[in-house]
């Protein structure tokens, strides 16, 4: 059933013109006998004053018509470079996640068949190289693919972000990896599954763009008024300037543009899920601060059981606070129950 406002704004400019006319008409006798009511003067409504008014809204629903046109004409033009734009990129997106990936792997599988049939050592990282960019490219598409599908409503679900970023943590953590993350027991977002997605890549990119001898990565939950925020902290040397800005104009440039798509869909899946996102760099790492809105964990469904299955998957119970070495013994294990305000803290 249509509104009263899409009933109004779905007509024609010229039939809002004359409703506009036919309206101003009506008011124009009104007005003028209020006004001479009130001052006493009967006589001030004459028939000149009444035929000046309804000039006057004649001339203002003419103005009125030709405002309509144009704007409709800007919002006709609009709408159509907006679906040619949608349309080309759903095509480019097509042939770069079918067509190009194809070929990407047919590339990746004739250089590991040449792999075995080169001996000098040039030639295998020059394989190595094309290995290493047609992954990366394969990857790229991946991303495209997610983001292509990201629902562009608001989120009608609830999800435990604690869950999420444990889940994350478990799959990026390596010998040479240090991951902290410093949690409630449940931290219930207004979101749906998809948002595993952006925070993976902050952690993956918190690792992968680190060159240091132990890449450290530091997470942490907490509740700020109504929002839930994840701030995931890295000693690594931080985003450059130039990406960064790009994000803050929402627009790429063929001189300001980012590196990749990383970034974009950190932004954008975030975004779609009601969240917002923010970047603080320094000289010690980059911090990457995303905000949801909270919801109401008493009415979260499964929430019991996604909490039994995450503690399962960390070894542990909710509430112990655990902290592990690089040999994976444990130091320091707390039993006592946690509460909603009792961090957990687990170093890997």
């Amino acid at each position: 059933m249509q509104s009263l406002s899409d009933r109004i704004y779905g007509r024609s400019p010229h039939a809002l013109a004359v409703g506009f006319f036919c309206a101003g008409g009506l008011l124009v006798p009104i007005i003028d006998v209020t006004v001479a009511s009130a001052v006493g003067r009967a006589a001030a409504w004459t028939p000149a004053r009444l035929v000046s008014g309804w000039a006057l809204v004649g001339v203002a629903s003419l103005f009125f018509h030709r405002a309509l046109c144009y704007h409709r004409r800007r919002a006709e033009s609009a709408r159509n470079e907006l679906e040619t734009s949608n349309q080309q990129l759903q095509v480019l997106s097509r042939v770069f996640r079918h067509n190009i990936r194809n070929d990407l792997n047919v590339i990746r599988g004739y250089a590991d068949l040449l792999t075995d049939r080169v001996d000098d050592e040039r030639s295998q990282e020059c394989l190595e190289t094309i290995r290493e960019k047609t992954d990366d490219m394969v990857a790229i598409s991946e991303k495209l693919r997610l983001i292509e599908e990201a629902s562009p409503g608001a989120p009608d679900g609830r999800i435990d972000l604690v869950e999420i970023v444990w889940d994350v943590a478990k799959d990026v953590d390596g010998p040479d990896v240090s991951v902290t993350v410093e949690s409630p027991p449940h931290a219930w977002i207004c979101a749906d599954r998809s948002i595993e997605h952006p925070v993976r890549e902050v952690f993956e990119n918190a690792v992968t763009h680190n060159d240091g001898s132990m890449r450290r990565v530091d997470a942490r939950i907490h509740h700020d008024g109504s929002t839930t925020v994840l701030e995931v902290t890295d000693n690594g040397p931080g985003i450059p300037a130039d990406e960064r800005a790009v994000l803050r104009a929402e627009r790429e440039t063929p001189l300001s543009h980012a590196s990749s798509i990383g970034l974009w869909l950190v932004k954008w899946m975030c975004e779609t899920q009601g969240g917002t996102v923010g970047f603080t760099t320094s000289d010690d790492g980059t911090t990457v601060r995303i905000r949801f809105e909270s919801a109401d964990a008493g009415k979260a469904a499964g929430q019991d059981r996604s909490a039994e299955g995450r503690d399962e998957a960390v070894g542990g119970h909710a509430g112990t606070t655990e902290t592990r070495t690089d040999d994976g013994t444990e130091r320091g294990a707390d039993d006592h129950p946690a509460t909603e305000d009792d961090p957990i803290s687990r170093v890997r």
